[in-house]
């Protein structure tokens, strides 16, 4: 693995010591958990931090049982294919659990980087630090203060991440300043398609609940998940499915349908909560991001919704220049 690791604010060398990572001014990033902290451990992410760290494995799929929905999505929306990544070192910004980390470990031969703000790294590591430590290497750190030199990757996906950062643009082009040129680039975030998009329970909620405790805001959804499962079902039936988008839920329609009752209950909890309980939550247009790549030096390959197991995701995929 030939990345070197910089100091993100002065760009020099960071040097591996018994009590951490040292930089040229005598700053200590202390390798906590097995994995380096190259920021504030507290910070805007702390949501994040505890949902992946309660809900670990939900989200991980399991080949053996049939469950391969991240490994379809990832394959689908960067239109790599797994042997072209064989040696290659990639970038994966906002890894949370590790659902993805776990498909490039385990689908490909790539050099994997990964990335989170938040301490949903723990559950990460735990779950991916284990399968080939020769190809992963994990950090804690922002997305607009990574420990990398720019040009240094030949591949970058960032997934679930971009709406949920403080300032949407600034965070593309980070992500493009740290491809090499020639390098791909890949993002998903959630669209905005219409004037409405924004016109539903979790927008009119928001206000309130990104402020909430998290523990009582969980607590608050867990309490009353059953019958807004219930209550969305039924509207489904009789095709007042539409309406649901006023439900303080999330919407039911877009799961797999060989989820379990269980697990399709432990899905809809954690989307429930991290729709309502995030700092931040800015939908952009596929136009305006494709734009984005552009101005800050990226050809654009692709810029649309793909479809992943019936439903529809923003996608945007560039070329470094």
């Amino acid at each position: 693995m030939t990345v070197q690791l910089v100091d993100p604010a002065a760009g020099s060398p960071l040097e591996l010591q018994a009590d951490g990572y040292r930089a040229a001014d005598g700053t200590i990033f202390p390798i906590i958990a097995g994995v380096p902290r190259i920021c504030e451990m507290s910070n805007y992410t702390a949501s994040f931090g505890k949902q992946w760290n309660l809900f670990a494995s939900t989200q991980i799929d399991d080949p053996d049982g049939g469950r391969r929905l991240t490994e379809i999505r990832f394959f689908t929306e960067t239109g790599w294919q797994a042997e072209e990544l064989d040696g290659l070192d990639v970038l994966e910004v906002g890894s949370g659990a590790g659902r993805f980390s776990r498909v490039v470990l385990d689908r490909t031969k790539a050099n994997l980087w990964s990335v989170d703000y938040s301490t949903a790294v723990e559950a990460n590591m735990a779950t991916n630090g284990g399968i080939d430590p020769e190809r992963f290497r994990l950090f804690q750190a922002s997305v607009y203060e990574m420990p990398f030199p720019d040009g240094s990757f030949d591949r970058v996906f960032c997934f679930g991440v971009l709406q949920h950062t403080p300032d949407f643009e600034k965070s593309v082009q980070s992500l493009i300043s740290k491809a090499k040129a020639g390098g791909k680039i890949v993002v998903d975030f959630y669209a905005r398609r219409h004037a409405l998009s924004k016109i539903n329970a979790k927008y009119l909620l928001r206000p309130l609940t990104k402020r909430m405790d998290h523990e009582r805001l969980l607590a608050l959804i867990d309490r009353n998940i059953d019958w807004l499962m219930a209550l969305s079902g039924g509207m489904t039936r009789i095709g007042l499915g539409v309406l649901t988008r006023f439900l303080p839920l999330t919407d039911l329609r877009l799961y797999p349908k060989y989820l379990t009752r269980a697990e399709l209950r432990e899905w809809a909890l954690l989307d429930t909560f991290d729709m309502y309980s995030p700092e931040y939550d800015n939908p952009q247009r596929i136009k305006d991001v494709a734009a984005m790549f552009e101005r800050h030096g990226a050809r654009v390959d692709f810029a649309d919704n793909v479809e992943v197991d019936g439903t529809m995701v923003a996608v945007v995929r560039g070329t470094k220049l």
